[in-house]
C-alpha cells in the first residue's frame, strides 16, 4: 500500500511532463521566500542568557541590578600583565590611556575610574600580589547591543595602539613587555559573538566540500557527486528565509550554535536520504531499460523508509523544544525543520533532477540491463564494460552474520560494553570561558586574574535575602563554611530596606565543582540564619548570584532537562518504529543497540578528547546533544536495514532475507554513515571547544553505528530472534504459518 503510494508520487514530482515544474517551483520558492523574509543569520541573537526567568540566580541577578546597581554601566575589564613584575613605566603608560578615555569616550563609554589622577603608588597598590597583574575597569551602557560594544572595543584598540604600540595585544603572554587583554563581561561578549561571524560561511564551505569529495571517492562520478550537493542547496534556500520568518515572528529565537549545527545535519542526513533513493535507483537502471519505470520503483522502495527516518528525525529533536536551558530549546525547530525541508526534498526534488539526468548522473560507470548494453555493443562494434557484481562484500557480512550470530553478537557486545565502561570517568564543566580557544583575549585574561589573583576574588557569590525588617548576623553564620574567605559588610537595597546583600568571596577556585556544590550550603546556611531571626517562608526569601550560583542552577537545569527528553525521545522513536514494523520485540532491540552504540560513543570519545587531545573537561551540554543525535540518525540507518529484512521477510525465508538486506544495504549505508561522520567532524574547523567535543563523539558514535551496530549487532539479534523478531506483527503470523505448513509435510 505505501510503496504504491510512493510510486504514484515518483510519477507525479519526476514524470516527463513534471520534472521540470518540479525543479521550477522550488527555485521560485527560495526567490519568493527570500524576497519576503530575511536569512536566518540575519537574526541570530546576541542574547546570553540561558537560564528560565525563574532560576534563582537569574532572579538574584534582577534584583541585584534593581537594588544595589551601581549605574556605572557593565564593566570591561583591561587586564595589564608584565612577567616578571609591572614597573613605573606601565602604571604610567596606563595613566595615559584613561586619560585619552577621559578626554575622547569610545563609544557607549559610560564611567572610568579616576586612574589616570591617581599617583603611581596607588596604582601598584592596587596590582595583584606578585605585582605581575593590574586590573582596571571601564564602563559600557548597559543597553548598548553586541555590535556597538565590538565598535567601542575596536575603538579603544586603536587608541591603546597610538598610545602603546601593538605589541601589548598583539604580542604572546610569555613574550616580554607589557600586555593587556579585554575580559569581564563585555570582552566576554564580544568575543562569544566574534567567534561565529564568520564561522557559517568557513562551516559552509567546508561541509560541502568533504561531501563532495567523500561522494566523488565513493561513487566515482562527478555528477553523482553534485546532484545530492544541489537537492540539499535548493532545501537549505528555503529553510532559510522561513526559519528568518519565523524569528521575526518571535516564535524562535535563533542561536548561532544551533545554526551551526543545523548546516552539518542538513547536509549530512540530506545527503545520506539522496543517497538512499540513488542507490535504489541504480540498482533498478541495472533491471530497466524506461529510467521513468525505474526511479518510480526506486521512490516506491525507498519512500517508506526515507519518510520514517525523516519524521523519526524531526520527531526526535522536536523534544529538544521540551528543555528549561535554552541552548537545547533554541535546536528544536531549526533541527527539526530542516530535516522535515529535506524529506520532502529528497521525495520530490530529488526525483525529478534524476528524471532529468537520467543514466548520465552515474557517468562514467552507466548503470543499464543486459540487453541494452548488448544493442549498443552491436551498434557500436566494441565491448562495454560491464559492472561488477554488486554488493559483494556485503552479502559476505550477510553470510557471516546468520552463520555466527552468537559470536557476533557477544564479540560486539564486549566491544561496545568495553567502551561505555569509560563513561563513568567523564568530567564535565558548564563554564562558557572553557569552551573558548585558550589564546581568546577574554579567556587570556581571565587566565592571568586566576593566576595572580586569590581565586575568589575572580567571581564573588552574591547573596541576597529578604530579613522582614530583622536583624541577621549573616557573616558570622557564613564564615564557618570551610570554602568562605571573607564577607563584605551587608548592603541595603536602593527601593527595599528589607532586602539586603552580602558579598562572599571563597576561598578556592569558583568555577571548580567544590564551589557549585557549595551554593546549596550556602543557600541552607542564610535560610537557617533568617529562620534563627524569626523570618518566614525563607524558602523564598534567599537568593545567589554570580558565576559560581550560575552554573549550579545551569547543572541543575540541564540535569533535569536530560531526565525528561531522554525518556520522552526514547518513547517518541519506540512508537514510531512499532507502528512502521509492527513489532514490539524489534523496536525494543533496535532501540537496546543503539543505546549501546551511544554509550560506547561516549566513552571512546572522552578517550580521545582526553587521552590524545588532553581535555581535561567536556561540556555538560554534550551527552543530550549527542544521545538526541545519535539516537534519531542511528534509528535512520536501522529503519533502512530491517525496512529491507522486513520486504524481502514476504518473499524467502528469514536467514536469507537477513543476508541479501546486509548486502544489499551495506554499501549505501556505509556510504552514508562516512559522508555524516565526515559532516560532523567539520565541526572541529569552528573555534567553540563544545562544538569540536560534540563534533567529535557524534562522529564516532556515527561510525560506530554503521560499521558495528548495524551490519553486525543488529541482523546477528534478528538471527537469533527469528521468527520472533517479529512479534506480533504479521510476519510472526507468517513464519509461525510456515513452520506448521513444514511439519506437516514432513
Amino acid at each position: 500500500m505505501l510503496k504504491d503510494i510512493f510510486k504514484q508520487l515518483g510519477g507525479i514530482f519526476a514524470s516527463p511532463k513534471t520534472r521540470w515544474a518540479t525543479i521550477f517551483v522550488w527555485i521560485l520558492l527560495i526567490g519568493v521566500f527570500s524576497y519576503i523574509w530575511p536569512q536566518v543569520n540575519d537574526r541570530e541573537t546576541t542574547d546570553n542568557q540561558l537560564l528560565p526567568e525563574d532560576a534563582n540566580s537569574v532572579v538574584a541577578s534582577q534584583i541585584n541590578n534593581k537594588e544595589f546597581a551601581n549605574d556605572a554601566g557593565t564593566p570591561l575589564l583591561l587586564v595589564w600583565y608584565r612577567d616578571g613584575g609591572l614597573e613605573n613605566a606601565d602604571y604610567e603608560a596606563i595613566q595615559d590611556v584613561y586619560t585619552v578615555l577621559e578626554e575622547e569616550p569610545v563609544d557607549s563609554q559610560t564611567f572610568i575610574p579616576p586612574f589616570q589622577n591617581a599617583p603611581v603608588e596607588a596604582l601598584a597598590g592596587s596590582a595583584s600580589e606578585d605585582g605581575s597583574a593590574l586590573i582596571t575597569p571601564v564602563f559600557f551602557d548597559d543597553t548598548a547591543s553586541t555590535k556597538v560594544l565590538q565598535a567601542a572595543l575596536d575603538e579603544l584598540e586603536v587608541k591603546i595602539t597610538d598610545q602603546l604600540g601593538s605589541d601589548v595585544l598583539k604580542d604572546k603572554l610569555a613574550d616580554d613587555g607589557l600586555h593587556v587583554r579585554f575580559s569581564g563581561p563585555v570582552g566576554i561578549q564580544t568575543d562569544a559573538v566574534s567567534l561565529f561571524s564568520n564561522a557559517d560561511i568557513t562551516l559552509l564551505i567546508t561541509t560541502v566540500m568533504i561531501v563532495f569529495v567523500l561522494l566523488i571517492l565513493l561513487y566515482r562520478s562527478p555528477i553523482l557527486a553534485i546532484v545530492p550537493l544541489v537537492a540539499v542547496g535548493i532545501a537549505y534556500g528555503i529553510i532559510s528565509p522561513l526559519l528568518g520568518f519565523f524569528a521575526d515572528k518571535g516564535w524562535i529565537v535563533v542561536d548561532g550554535q544551533a545554526i551551526s549545527i543545523m548546516t552539518v545535519l542538513l547536509f549530512g542526513a540530506g545527503t545520506d536520504y539522496c543517497l538512499f533513493l540513488i542507490s535504489r535507483y541504480r540498482d533498478e537502471l541495472r533491471h530497466e531499460e524506461d529510467k521513468y519505470v525505474a526511479l518510480k520503483r526506486a521512490v516506491g522502495g525507498t519512500g517508506g523508509a526515507i519518510m520514517m527516518s525523516s519524521m523519526t528525525t524531526v520527531l526526535g529533536l522536536l523534544s529538544l523544544g521540551l528543555a528549561y536551558y535554552a541552548s537545547y530549546d533554541r535546536f528544536a525547530v531549526p533541527f527539526s525543520l530542516s530535516i522535515f525541508i529535506m524529506g520532502i526534498a529528497a521525495l520530490t526534488l530529488l526525483p525529478a533532477i534524476l528524471a532529468l539526468l537520467g543514466r548520465i548522473a552515474f557517468v562514467p560507470f552507466i548503470p543499464r540491463p543486459e540487453a541494452m548494453i548488448q544493442r549498443i555493443e552491436k551498434k557500436k562494434g566494441k565491448k562495454l564494460r560491464r559492472p561488477k557484481p554488486s554488493h559483494r562484500f556485503g552479502k559476505k557480512i550477510g553470510a557471516l552474520v546468520t552463520e555466527k550470530p552468537w559470536t557476533i553478537i557477544v564479540v560486539t557486545v564486549i566491544i561496545l560494553g568495553g567502551l561505555a565502561s569509560f563513561v563513568p570517568k567523564m568530567q564535565f564543566t558548564y563554564g562558557l570561558l572553557d569552551s573558548f580557544p585558550e589564546d581568546m583575549p577574554s579567556r587570556e585574561g581571565f587566565t592571568i586574574i586566576a593566576d595572580h589573583y586569590p581565586p575568589g576574588e575572580i567571581a564573588p557569590i552574591e547573596i541576597i535575602a529578604d530579613t522582614g525588617g530583622k536583624e541577621v548576623d549573616l557573616q558570622a553564620v557564613l564564615a564557618e563554611h570551610p570554602y568562605v574567605e571573607k564577607i563584605a559588610d551587608p548592603k541595603e537595597g536602593a527601593n527595599d530596606s528589607n532586602l539586603m546583600q552580602w558579598e562572599v568571596t571563597l576561598s578556592i577556585d569558583p568555577y571548580a565543582s567544590e564551589a557549585v556544590e557549595s551554593i546549596p550550603e550556602l543557600q541552607a546556611m542564610t535560610e537557617d540564619a533568617l529562620k534563627d531571626a524569626g523570618v518566614s517562608n525563607v524558602e523564598e526569601a534567599v537568593w545567589l548570584s554570580g558565576e559560581t550560583a550560575t552554573l549550579y542552577d545551569t547543572e541543575e537545569i540541564t540535569s533535569r532537562d536530560q531526565a525528561l527528553i531522554i525518556p520522552v525521545l526514547l518513547v517518541i522513536i519506540a512508537l514510531l518504529l512499532f507502528v512502521y514494523l509492527k513489532s514490539l520485540v524489534a523496536m525494543t532491540y533496535l532501540l537496546a543497540t543503539v543505546l549501546l552504540s551511544y554509550f560506547s560513543a561516549l566513552g571512546i570519545g572522552w578517550l580521545v578528547l582526553h587521552h590524545l587531545f588532553g581535555v581535561a573537561e567536556i561540556q555538560g551540554l554534550i551527552p543530550l546533544y549527542a544521545f538526541v543525535f545519535l539516537v534519531v540518525l542511528g534509528e535512520d540507518y536501522n529503519i533502512f536495514l530491517v525496512s529491507s529484512i522486513w520486504r524481502k521477510r514476504k518473499e524467502m525465508p528469514l536467514k536469507q532475507a537477513i543476508a541479501d538486506s546486509v548486502g544489499e544495504t551495506g554499501s549505501v549505508i556505509s556510504s552514508a554513515g562516512l559522508i555524516l561522520a565526515g559532516t560532523f567532524s567539520v565541526l572541529a574547523v569552528l573555534p567553540l571547544q563544545v562544538l569540536v567535543h560534540f563534533g567529535t563523539i557524534t562522529a564516532i558514535g556515527i561510525l560506530l553505528d554503521t560499521f558495528i551496530v548495524r551490519p553486525l549487532l543488529v541482523p546477528a539479534i534478528t538471527t537469533v530472534l527469528g521468527r520472533f523478531a517479529f512479534w506480533p506483527g504479521k510476519l510472526w503470523k507468517l513464519q509461525n504459518h510456515e513452520s506448521y505448513q513444514s511439519k506437516a509435510e514432513e
